[in-house]
């Protein structure tokens, strides 16, 4: 039996629909009619043998199967961006900095960078980690090109684009009892810190007692402190992986939604192409 091979026009059409949740809106994005997406969707549901989407009155969400496809489309989608970029991107050489925090910088930029050498083998990335104002003022000194900064402020980022969000949670050691003791014993980086402005608010909004048992400028020092279980921490819910685990009490105030920003000096060939893979590992986290 002959296999149906994935369409990648459809797979964009796919993945539009499933990041707006209306067929109307995903028109607009791939330049196509509603009725052009329904009838690409019904024959991919038909080749595959799966339903993808529950369609409702006004909105659709994806099925377990359609999940899983969505995971595939984006993957399929990204690499084949990446081999049309290996054979008809410009040759480009020199060397660009970006600045990252180091949960960031362990989490996310590792498979960026082995991306983004395949594509301009010739291009030297220089990674320094620090703190998001450490970042900031290597970027307007010209020590970088651009930087990722975390931003705690409602109204979003005084400067840059968002790349992504996500909310904070208190995490801990699974079997933990650090979070039942009083005054709260927590783990934070030290002053000027996003996460930490976010947290001592939800607290004091809270009327929780709290002591900063531990201050490190480092997501692992935090990890440290809560796997000897001698404080919690506000931490990206993307991050909390065993042995910790997200703490749920009513004793704990919700902390609300972080966001990522990238911040760049100046546009050229070569930050342009960098930004691109940066903002393309994000979207695929979606």
């Amino acid at each position: 039996m002959k296999i149906p091979l994935l369409d990648n026009d459809v797979l964009r059409s796919f993945v539009a629909i499933a990041e707006c949740g209306t067929f109307t809106g995903a028109a607009k994005l791939v330049h196509r009619t509603p009725s052009a997406l329904s009838m690409q969707i019904k024959q991919l549901e038909h080749n595959l043998g799966k339903t993808l989407f529950i369609r409702q009155p006004r909105q659709v969400t994806l099925t377990t199967e359609g999940e899983v496809l969505l995971d595939y489309s984006r993957r399929l989608l990204r690499l084949n961006e990446e081999a049309v970029q290996h054979f008809i991107a410009p040759t480009l050489e020199g060397k660009v900095g970006i600045g990252t925090s180091d949960d960031v910088g362990t989490r996310i930029l590792p498979e960026v960078l082995a991306q983004f050498a395949r594509s301009y083998p010739a291009v030297l990335v220089d990674v320094v980690v620090g703190s998001s104002k450490q970042n900031l003022a290597r970027l307007d000194a010209g020590e970088l090109d651009m930087t990722l900064v975390t931003v705690a402020d409602e109204r979003g980022p005084d400067r840059g684009e968002v790349v992504h969000e996500e909310p904070l949670v208190w995490a801990g050691r699974e079997g933990s009892s650090a979070f039942l003791r009083t005054p709260l014993p927590i783990a934070m980086a030290h002053e000027g810190c996003a996460w930490r402005r976010m947290t001592l608010r939800a607290l004091d909004k809270a009327g929780v007692p709290y002591r900063i048992a531990y201050t490190c400028e480092h997501c692992s020092g935090q990890e440290a402190a809560m796997l000897a279980d001698l404080a919690v921490a506000p931490f990206p819910q993307s991050l909390v992986r065993s042995p910790l685990k997200e703490i749920a009490s009513d004793n704990l105030p919700e902390i609300g939604m972080y966001q990522l920003a990238l911040v760049r000096r100046g546009s050229n060939p070569l930050n342009d192409a960098l930004a691109s893979h940066v903002k393309g590992a994000f979207q695929s986290l979606r």
